[in-house]
């Protein structure tokens, strides 16, 4: 009888697996069905097949190598429709029969299959591989990898192949999946994204939703995940070889919830809806931690008990959704409830206010939420024509965005006290994930905020009217701008699109935010007798010297220090010093200091400059310092190893002298760079003096920075400079018994905290230059020099400082940088960044 029994029971078990393959193997289907369904016909082209292309490898075919190419996928059988139509496009013949099996699986992620893809989305697909290729064959997988994407971007199709190893998570490699650098940010939440969106394309079905969530297999539960499979095989009730394994979703941390939320949090930057999703659900997991109940567990547990019909076929967005909103219900956050339901409408991109007679199951699905919502007809169709928003529209849903994205990012600090989070995330990759953080959603004083949603194809306005504001009147002085003509009832009861104290940042705003186009007319108000042809040149200007778009910076150039790249010096456009000065050709020329009155010619200086971290800022400055002012405030910009701009350009709009002021400030503007970015001799100071508006100035380059200074006589100037006593000098050593390495000046920059180590017999000295350049120094520190950097990155990553809400909310993401000073051969002080 015992003996029948256990018969019985491997029986109910083999019976039981094969019902999941048959779920898994239906699922694929329809998954695979609905990927089709309304797609171009270049997509079905791709995404049929793309199986046969890396089954097969022939010349006939797209990807074919010349070399030793693994081919061949395990379990797979090319269709008869597949044959046919690689026959009629390639002219491929049927080879002889092969037992070939290199690749296990391929399978697609993200919103491919789900009600999340569309016509624009991007398709994503791993090539899994589980037999140890050599890395030359390895290699030779991944270039033909890129050869198919490129046939399928010929067909207008983003396609982007990653190899993938089956022992990557069991092992935990971290080599960059998604075409950026996630690094060290995520790794489990990775592979819980690929088991909850993965969908069976050609190839082995993955064991993880086959193994018994509880471990049991014959009323024996097994001690791990592992020892439940061998068991699985012993009895014969799986063929391990049908299977593809990438492991348990065991190990989810509250460092890797942190980190993949921050990474998230970087990629909304440029997908700012899907983003807010991921946020949001990384969020809700992180709700109910130390207990793991993922999607992809609901549905494992779904397939398991034969419930594979919920969820909307386990469809991993509508799940997703699901899942938000039960947490955002529960915590009675209805602001962002709303806001999640909006991003699902725009990522389903279905526009129910249009007629559509073919009715899509996406859009039949979408229709009955929107019922669920009580939205009606006048919601969505506003969300239907976001494609022509203009600027207020875009504006106001950015906020709601960045408001949202911070509110998630104060709960994440939230989680990481609540578990005395200790980040895993490296310090390299948190610098370069909070400086892109920064660099695109810090509000600044002189720093051109630009809306970067890529919602809207067209934001440019017919007329844009700039209306100057006095002082002492009810509006706060400065510029305004209205997309308005200027007829008083067309601007009465209008809002103005923005406001900026000066003219150079108002404009550039226009500008960067794509309001300008060539049809655009300006128009200007200005109680002063202004010169307005001089406003439309600048404009000109603007469009023909800055380019709107540019590469995105690179994580080299995220890590290192911030430099100027592209800088135009903007004169006279606000205070032109020219219309009321006497004309005088025969007493001194110099523009700084002219004529018998000895006038300064510039009376305004704006400097323009996007730099190596992408962001766009303005200075302006005005009077007759103005010129010094813009001096110092640029130069102590640059730290002195940095590499001169791509590019710099004089503006000038004056009335009169333009040719001779331009030419003038381009010379001293040079020869100032030249002096900061020139390594001094000895460590010394260099002087520069200036005759400017009837009276002596000097500029002082100094190892840390410049400043000016003025003194009546010669006896004052060498005195100071003599006994070194100049006063408001940038560097403050406070330890004066050594003197600072003077390696560091090469890379001091203002604004960014910079720690220096230098390893000493008995442990390290460290120097710490704060924003303003000014030095710490530490003597013979103890201790471990990476527990301490990321000790620190720690502290600015959890601290509520790190919120500096000005006119929107906003986190200030800028982190330290650190370095180590080393010593070559020859003895001579180096510096390199810690990684």
């Amino acid at each position: 009888m015992l003996v029948v029994h256990v018969v019985h029971l491997d029986n109910v078990m083999q019976y039981y697996i094969n019902n999941i393959k048959k779920e898994l193997k239906d699922l694929a289907l329809l998954k695979h069905k609905r990927a089709l369904d309304g797609m171009s016909l270049e997509f079905q082209r791709v995404f049929t097949l793309l199986p046969a292309l890396f089954h097969f490898h022939h010349p006939a075919l797209p990807g074919y190598l010349n070399e030793d190419t693994p081919m061949g996928i395990a379990c797979y059988q090319a269709s008869d429709e597949v044959f046919a139509q690689l026959k009629n496009e390639f002219n491929f013949n049927l080879p002889q029969a092969f037992n070939k099996a290199d690749i296990s699986a391929l399978y697609s992620m993200g919103s491919t299959c789900s009600i999340g893809q569309s016509v624009t989305s991007d398709l994503d697909i791993w090539i899994c591989i589980e037999n140890n290729l050599s890395a030359v064959r390895k290699s030779s997988l991944q270039k033909k990898c890129r050869l198919i994407e490129q046939w399928a971007k010929e067909l207008g199709i983003k396609l982007t192949l990653f190899v993938v190893d089956v022992d990557r998570f069991i092992n935990q490699h971290h080599e960059c999946l998604m075409g950026e650098n996630c690094g060290s940010a995520q790794h489990i939440l990775l592979l819980e994204e690929f088991y909850r969106s993965a969908n069976l394309l050609a190839g082995k079905l993955l064991l993880w939703f086959a193994v018994p969530a509880n471990l049991t297999v014959n009323n024996t539960t097994y001690p791990s995940y592992e020892k439940c499979i061998e068991a699985l095989v012993e009895q014969k009730i799986i063929e391990r070889d049908q299977w593809i394994d990438f492991g348990p979703l065991t190990g989810l941390s509250a460092e890797e919830y942190f980190g993949a939320s921050l990474w998230q949090l970087y990629k909304s930057i440029d997908s700012p809806f899907k983003a807010v999703l991921k946020t949001l659900l990384l969020e809700a997991y992180s709700w109910i931690y130390p207990e793991n109940k993922p999607i992809a567990y609901q549905m494992r547990d779904l397939i398991q008990t034969f419930k594979s019909d919920e969820g909307c076929y386990l469809d991993s967005y509508y799940m997703l959704l699901q899942r938000i909103s039960n947490y955002l219900i529960e915590i009675k956050d209805f602001s962002r409830l709303k806001l999640v339901r909006t991003c699902f409408y725009l990522k389903v991109n279905e526009k129910l206010s249009i007629a559509n007679f073919t009715l899509s199951w996406r859009r039949k699905v979408l229709e009955d939420l929107v019922k669920q919502w009580k939205w009606d007809k006048s919601c969505f169709a506003k969300l239907d024509t976001s494609d022509t928003w203009k600027i207020e529209q875009v504006r106001e849903i950015h906020e709601v965005l960045l408001q949202t994205m911070m509110t998630g990012y104060r709960n994440l600090l939230n989680f990481g006290r609540r578990n005395n989070l200790d980040s895993l995330i490296s310090p390299q990759d948190l610098a370069i994930l909070t400086r892109k953080l920064y660099a695109s959603f810090e509000v600044l004083p002189g720093k051109i905020t630009t809306l970067k949603l890529n919602i809207s194809h067209n934001l440019q306005e017919e007329a844009l009217t700039f209306i100057h504001v006095k002082e002492d009147r009810i509006n706060r002085a400065g510029w305004y701008v209205y997309k308005q003509k200027p007829i008083l009832d067309q601007i009465i009861g209008h809002q103005y699109l923005e406001y900026s104290k000066y003219l150079v940042k108002l404009v550039s705003w226009c500008y960067f935010n794509r309001l300008i186009s060539d049809s655009t007319e300006f128009y200007y108000h200005d109680g002063e007798d202004r010169d307005k042809a001089k406003i439309t040149k600048f404009i000109d200007d603007l469009k023909e010297y800055f380019p709107i778009d540019v590469p995105a910076a690179t994580e080299e150039q995220l890590y290192g220090p911030c430099e100027i790249r592209h800088l135009a010096i903007i004169l006279n456009l606000e205070n032109d010093p020219t219309t009321q000065c006497e004309l005088d050709h025969e007493i001194n020329t110099n523009i700084l200091n002219y004529g018998k009155k000895e006038l300064s010619l510039v009376g305004s200086v704006d400097l323009l400059y996007r730099n190596s971290w992408n962001e766009i800022r303005v200075l302006h400055f005005s009077g007759t310092l103005c010129v010094l002012e813009a001096i110092k405030a640029l130069l102590n910009r640059m730290h002195k190893d940095a590499d001169l701009p791509n590019s710099m350009e004089i503006f000038c709009y004056s009335k009169y002298f333009s040719v001779e002021i331009k030419k003038q400030i381009k010379k001293l503007m040079d020869d100032c760079v030249e002096l900061r970015l020139t390594t001094t001799i000895n460590n010394s100071t260099q002087v520069k003096p200036l005759r400017i508006d009837g009276a002596s100035w000097y500029l002082f380059f100094e190892r840390l920075g410049v400043s000016f200074h003025q003194f009546e006589n010669a006896i004052d100037f060498y005195g100071a400079v003599s006994n070194n006593k100049v006063q408001g000098r940038p560097l403050n050593i406070l330890d004066e018994t050594n003197e600072l390495p003077k390696e560091i000046d090469s890379v001091a920059y203002q604004g960014i905290i910079q720690f220096f180590f230098e390893d000493t017999q008995t442990g390290f000295d460290l120097y710490i230059l704060n924003e303003h350049n000014q030095i710490e120094i530490y003597r013979n520190c103890n201790g471990n020099k990476e527990n301490m950097v990321k000790a620190i990155n720690d502290f600015y990553v959890l601290s509520d400082d790190r919120f500096t809400f000005t006119t929107s909310s906003s986190v200030n993401f800028n982190l330290p940088q650190f370095y180590q000073i080393t010593y070559s051969d020859n003895g001579d002080r180096e510096i390199f960044l810690l990684n």
